[in-house]
């Protein structure tokens, strides 16, 4: 997440914590892909009949992780949305967390050698 510059800035000096925007570290367009891919998470969770197609050669474990990230950014879209935050500090901060789902499917492929 901080490697893609989505997390907070902090300056900080002693029990003071301030933290700013996001850091902005990072590829910018990896940054903006998944901002734009965060804005799907405003609709509710499914699986359409193309992205079933494209998952079908996944391994199963694969599309539980997916399933389950679209599941919870879904609902925590919902979430963010109704306390009144901006679209847009709610759309980063589902961005951030798909990164997280993102590195948790990587971590699951094996890359043969050679």
């Amino acid at each position: 997440m901080a490697y893609l510059g989505l997390v907070p800035s902090e300056h900080s000096s002693g029990a003071s914590v301030r933290r700013g925007g996001i850091t902005k570290a990072g590829s910018s367009a990896a940054r903006r892909l998944l901002i734009e891919a965060a804005w799907c998470y405003r609709f509710p969770a499914r699986v359409s009949r193309d992205l079933r197609l494209r998952q079908e050669d996944q391994p199963k474990l694969i599309r539980e992780i997916a399933w389950k990230g679209q599941v919870r950014l879904c609902a925590r879209y919902r979430r963010l949305a109704r306390t009144g935050k901006p679209a847009n500090v709610v759309t980063t901060a589902i961005a951030r967390e798909l990164v997280g789902f993102v590195w948790a499917i990587a971590r699951q492929i094996t890359i043969p050698a050679g």
